[in-house]
């Protein structure tokens, strides 16, 4: 297990909830509700669980987790998914790396 990662946000579709870093609690409302529906329809979506992670440089991970019994987790369609995320929320997954970068890594805006 990495330690030098910050989760942002997650979902569980085991628990049924969302789940929001309280570092995190200054960014606009419209972007905790966008993060909150790409957690909560990937879970519904492909099951297990998943999580949005900035690693130890600032770059947005998406990690994806079943628990070993779990038959309906759709692994083949998780890759797929998280490769539309990314795809079609560049820009924000992006806005959110420069925003970690420059509010918690303490990086000048030049420099990102």
């Amino acid at each position: 297990m990495e330690t030098d990662r910050v989760v942002l946000c997650g979902a569980s579709a085991y628990e049924e909830k969302f789940y929001l870093n309280e570092s995190f609690l200054t960014l606009p409302e419209s972007i905790k509700a966008e993060l909150k529906i790409i957690c909560v329809l990937y879970t519904q979506d492909i099951g297990g669980i998943l999580t949005l992670e900035f690693d130890e440089s600032g770059s947005l991970c998406l990690q994806t987790e079943a628990e070993t019994d779990d038959f309906s987790y759709d692994e083949i369609g998780s890759i797929l998914k998280i490769k539309e995320l990314q795809r079609e929320k560049e820009e924000l997954f992006q806005a959110l790396e420069m925003y970690y970068r420059v509010i918690f890594l303490g990086e000048e805006v030049a420099n990102v």
